[in-house]
């Protein structure tokens, strides 16, 4: 019997962690504070060390991190923000969530980030963010993003790094190389816990302070509310999960890294598969192991088929979706954003796979687009 192939192998993950798990969860139930208990500051706090970043704040999803840091920096109605149209859409939600205008810019070919050469002419008066996207566990070129926006005033940056918490950029950490860095624990990413949660990261005191009361629905103290918030704290028992796997997350890194380089070797004579690009001043940690390949239907159906697992990140450009079509503006050309929309495809990645099952997958791949 074939052994089958996991995506995302969450559960040998759980066999390898058990019983750190196992007892954190058991500590949150005995002392029985659910909301705001003591692993939520314990968390906070070794993510602090491990970022070097002087706050974090950690919140209920990726998504709730991104909209609480627009709405401590006071980006509303009539304001533009900057992003990539090839990512999540929660990217772009969040700002026509605070009633600004997403301005998309077109992306990299060849590592699918945004491009920060084309950023300068996207600016105008109304920008009040920029939303760079460090995609597939690749950070985006940050130095260049951040310099294009301190000669325009200092606009805000906020890394949206949902995908590559634990990277490095030029040896320093993703999160903590803008203005504010926003990331999720959702469960496939590099660090997930078991349900939702995410964190944000600063060193400016005053939109930390903002964006912790902005967690607790704008909430200085207790009933007295300093400005609009919502309801965005991440439970106890889903930062216990975090804790437990925190003390494993730098191997766990590098067996992310080892397998990219697997991956990468055993995909080199497949001419008819591109991989994308891993700058040398940085790491990936491969929140998704993505290639991009023509007649890309075809190719899942057929890896389907071998038992294979796929995914796409992503089918269809946030300018391309109805929800955002009509309110967005285009800032250039977004040709390339279009063409690895139609290209892309993820492979299984995760921690704990093998080399074996990596052969397989490639095996079965190479068949497929032949």
């Amino acid at each position: 019997m074939t052994t089958k192939i996991e995506f995302i192998d969450l559960k040998a993950q759980y066999a390898d962690l058990k019983q750190a798990i196992d007892q954190r969860i058991q500590r949150v139930l005995d002392h029985g504070q659910y909301i705001m208990g003591p692993e939520v500051r314990e968390l906070e706090e070794r993510l602090e060390a491990f970022t070097s970043a002087r706050h974090c704040i950690t919140v209920s999803s990726g998504t709730e991190a991104l909209l609480i840091a627009l709405m401590a920096l006071g980006v509303g109605p009539g304001d533009e923000v900057i992003t990539t149209p090839f990512t999540f859409v929660s990217t772009a939600e969040v700002i026509a969530l605070v009633g600004a205008t997403p301005v998309f810019v077109d992306v990299e070919p060849d590592t699918c980030n945004i491009d920060a050469d084309r950023l300068e002419s996207a600016i105008t008066s109304r920008t009040r963010a920029i939303i760079p996207v460090s995609l597939y566990g690749q950070v985006a070129d940050m130095d260049d993003i951040n310099e294009v926006a301190s000669r325009h005033g200092g606009i805000p940056v906020i890394e949206d790094a949902a995908q590559s918490f634990g990277a490095t950029y030029r040896n320093r950490s993703t999160c903590n190389l803008s203005t504010i860095g926003c990331t999720s624990f959702f469960p496939s990413k590099p660090l997930g816990c078991y349900g939702d949660g995410g964190a944000i990261f600063t060193d400016d005191d005053a939109l930390a302070r903002a964006m912790r009361e902005i967690r607790v629905h704008g909430q200085e103290r207790r009933y007295y509310h300093t400005r609009v918030g919502v309801g965005g704290r991440m439970d106890t028992l889903q930062c216990a999960v975090v804790l437990a796997k925190l003390d494993n997350f730098s191997h766990e890194i590098e067996q992310r890294i080892l397998a990219g380089r697997r991956y990468a070797d055993l995909l080199s004579p497949l001419a008819a598969v591109t991989q994308l690009a891993v700058r040398p001043d940085r790491t990936c940690v491969w929140g998704q192991y993505t290639v991009q390949v023509e007649n890309r239907e075809s190719v899942l159906e057929k890896l389907k088929a071998s038992g294979v697992p796929t995914a796409v990140h992503y089918p269809v450009p946030l300018h391309r979706q109805p929800a955002y079509a009509a309110s967005c503006r285009i800032a250039g050309d977004l040709s390339n954003a279009e063409a690895v929309a139609r290209r892309v495809l993820s492979l299984p990645m995760h921690p704990y796979i093998e080399v074996a099952t990596q052969k397989t997958i490639v095996n079965a791949l190479a068949e497929a687009v032949e």
